[in-house]
């Protein structure tokens, strides 16, 4: 009878409003200008800007929500970078989130959460050790994000101290972690046969 019941539950349940898909290249147009919306005319402004301009994100951890029709309705990245420095000097690898955004009608549904799970638990998966961003504390903490884990690191440009936050997907992973943040990640390429004018 319990079976039963279940079945008849799943059967009588709304469908999820979204789904979470790995990025296409069809989606660029309609990602940006929901960045655009959602962040404004200065995004790429911002310190976290300036890691990711001419970069490729890291494989496999471009994500976007779509509404049932497949429309894009939200999006985050993460970035391959360099997190400073070890105590002995050793460059540590880690991700740079962002930017996590949703469309501003789809807003309270639960969608920016879904896409950092996600994007964290793919993260994990592919053996990355620490994530870090720049946003709202109260917001990312829920995600185990905190400041305690940057204060001896920089980004490049004006930041928030406070807004500068990590998560270690490994424990002890940015341990003693000093120094300037810089990208890592893989350049976008030109197409070939375009040459520079001399």
């Amino acid at each position: 009878m319990a079976a039963v019941l279940t079945s008849m539950r799943a059967l009588f349940a709304p469908a999820p409003a979204f789904v979470i898909d790995t990025e296409t290249p069809a989606d660029i147009v309609a990602r940006e200008a929901l960045l655009d919306r959602a962040m404004g005319p200065d995004r790429r402004n911002k310190s976290s800007e300036k890691i990711r301009r001419g970069r490729i994100p890291a494989e496999g951890l471009a994500l976007v929500a779509r509404d049932v029709s497949g429309h894009v309705i939200g999006t985050v990245r993460l970035w391959n970078i360099e997190a400073g420095v070890s105590r002995e000097g050793r460059a540590i690898d880690a991700l740079l989130l962002g930017p996590l955004a949703v469309d501003s009608a789809q807003e309270g549904k639960g969608i920016g959460a879904a896409l950092m799970r996600a994007a964290l638990m793919e993260a994990k998966k592919r053996g990355h050790g620490a994530v870090l961003l720049v946003g709202d504390a109260p917001y990312y903490e829920r995600f185990g994000f905190f400041a305690e884990k940057t204060q001896h690191l920089v980004m490049p440009g004006p930041f928030a101290r406070d807004r500068f936050l990590a998560l270690e997907l490994v424990h002890g992973w940015l341990e003693g972690a000093a120094g300037m943040v810089v990208a890592s990640g893989r350049m976008l390429s030109q197409p070939t046969g375009l040459r520079r004018a001399a």
